[in-house]
Formats: structure tokens, C-alpha cells, sequence
């Protein structure tokens, strides 16, 4: 009994030493670069971005990240007591993140948008949607470009 209770407390302890940073400041948990986590900051402020509600569809294989597909769909009755108020695509890897912010109303019907966006590397892709409660619900998506699309002239 008390050789189960030892590991029990050590297994807890490893797993409280492995999340403490995300538990500390939950938006490192899930953007990589500076840029990004700042961009999805100045998007959410204090709030943590829940996981669900948010679907976003992007290739896993670009050959060219010129013009990337790209879907974002959020599950919403979109009535006026509840309805998406905004959409958000950050790219992880492109030297501006904030691809694009769509903003929508419950005369919008239904909370999907398809585009095409440019990306300059491999990278997650975030789709943040603003709900009418002032939640955040969060999606992300990983693709791999073989030719970049943000190449630096000199």
C-alpha cells in the first residue's frame, strides 16, 4: 500500500513539474515564436483560449506556400444572444502572424470562411474565434511548405 501511494505522489509531481509553465502562463503552452504568442496576446489579453468550437482545415503538404487553402469554420447557433463576433488566423512562422481578423454578426448566418493565405514557412496555424459571451475558443492546424512564400528581398 504505502509502495502506491510513493509512486502515485512521484507520477504527481512529474506531471506538475512538466505543466507548470503552461500552468503559469497557459499562452506559452501553445504558441511557439515571440511574435505570435504576442499577436494572440494583444487578441485575448488575460483569458485563456479554450480548446473546441474551432475547426480550421489547411493542407499538411504545400508545395508552394503562396496561395495555401485554408478553412475556418466555429460552431455557433449564431443568434443574437449567441453568435461569433470575430475570427482570428495566426501563422506561427510568417514574419506578421495576424494573417487576418474577420468580424461577424448574427446576420452573417453561419460562422465559416474559406480564403487563401500566404505562409513563409512549416508552421501552426491558429484560428482564435471571439464569441458574443467574451470567451475565446481556439483551433489550430500543422502544415508542411516546401517553397516559402515570405522571402526577404534584398
Amino acid at each position: 500500500m504505502n509502495l502506491q501511494n510513493d509512486q502515485r505522489r512521484r507520477w504527481l509531481s512529474v506531471l506538475s513539474f512538466l505543466s507548470i509553465g503552461a500552468w503559469l502562463n497557459p499562452r506559452l503552452a501553445f504558441a511557439k515564436k515571440p511574435e505570435a504568442m504576442a499577436a494572440i496576446a494583444k487578441i485575448v489579453g488575460s483569458q485563456t483560449p479554450k480548446e473546441g468550437r474551432v475547426k480550421l482545415v489547411i493542407p499538411t503538404l504545400v508545395e508552394n506556400g503562396n496561395l495555401v487553402l485554408l478553412k475556418v469554420s466555429v460552431e455557433s447557433p449564431m443568434t443574437a444572444q449567441d453568435y461569433v463576433k470575430a475570427i482570428h488566423v495566426i501563422a506561427e512562422g510568417n514574419p506578421l502572424p495576424n494573417i487576418f481578423s474577420a468580424f461577424l454578426t448574427p446576420r452573417s448566418g453561419t460562422a465559416n470562411i474559406t480564403t487563401r493565405v500566404r505562409l513563409g514557412e512549416s508552421q501552426r496555424v491558429w484560428a482564435i474565434a471571439q464569441m458574443s459571451d467574451g470567451s475565446f475558443w481556439q483551433g489550430y492546424a500543422d502544415t508542411l511548405v516546401t517553397l516559402s512564400a515570405c522571402t526577404e528581398s534584398i
